[in-house]
């Protein structure tokens, strides 16, 4: 008998009342219940009473506002910059979301544990190359590489948009050197904070600073997942992450229900 697999989620909810987004950018859900509906039923199904349907019930829905980048979604190349792949050649125009080749979507997946650093934090390249290290991997072209930082244990509170580390230029370019195309974090931006980086600006005149991981993406074109949810639950490595985004054309990122898969027999621990 063939194991059986299982699952770990890894992605927040979409909801009305749990901060996961400053408030303008915050999606909004109007519930419909079934009695709510029939008035567009009957509209497509003329000559239809309330009282044709079941217990005067027509459909549940609901409408939704949101960006692109509300919830766990996949953020393509095009949001960070027009044009990408500068130092594999002559830079070309960056790909959106409905471009992004399914291969990078589903391959192995490591985690680096970079709770213990506090927020704000930049991350660089000797520090991801010691996490490497201590977890004894070795990168591959096309690991799925997330970040566990501690803003997974801040989702839900009013601080969860300012916690957690950020990996940096040189930490996102260590990992794209050797192959990585998709990586991802627990936090709100791969980058840090934004309050951080506004203060380590204003005392250092370092416009460099603003946005580094993400405008790693010029030199290298990449993808990156946000607001992953449960990376405290995996191992280092011995899974595969599927987070296949949504086909929306010509667009900066796509909603991702992001699962790591593990075989029955791997423990996960």
């Amino acid at each position: 008998m063939k194991p059986t697999r299982r699952f770990v989620d890894l992605s927040i909810y979409l909801e009305n009342d749990v901060l996961s987004d400053p408030p303008p950018l915050a999606p909004k859900i109007t519930y419909q219940k079934h009695a709510d509906t029939l008035p567009e039923f009957m509209a497509m199904l003329p000559g239809t009473k309330p009282e044709d349907y079941p217990d005067g019930e027509a459909a549940a829905a609901e409408w939704v506002t949101l960006t692109t980048h509300s919830g766990t979604h996949l953020d393509a190349p095009w949001h960070f910059h027009s044009t990408m792949d500068a130092t594999l050649g002559e830079a070309k125009p960056s790909i959106t979301i409905d471009e992004v080749p399914l291969e990078w979507c589903f391959q192995p997946g490591v985690k680096l544990d970079f709770r213990h650093f506090p927020d704000g934090y930049v991350v660089t390249a000797a520090d991801v190359e010691a996490e490497l290290a201590r977890i004894g991997h070795s990168l591959q072209p096309l690991d799925i590489v997330v970040v566990n930082t501690r803003a997974g244990a801040r989702y839900g509170h009013n601080d969860y948009v300012n916690a957690g580390c950020g990996m940096g230029y040189e930490a996102t370019m260590y990992l794209l050197e050797r192959g990585v195309r998709l990586t991802g974090t627990d936090a709100w931006s791969w980058d840090a904070p934004f309050s951080y980086t506004a203060k380590k600006i204003a005392e250092t005149g370092d416009t460099s600073l603003i946005w580094e991981g993400h405008k790693a993406g010029r030199d290298i074109g990449y993808c990156h997942l946000e607001k992953l949810h449960n990376l405290e639950a995996l191992p280092p490595h011995g899974f595969v992450i599927s987070c296949f985004p949504h086909k929306i054309r010509g667009a900066s990122a796509g909603w991702t229900r992001a699962v790591a898969i593990f075989n029955a027999e791997q423990d996960i621990a």
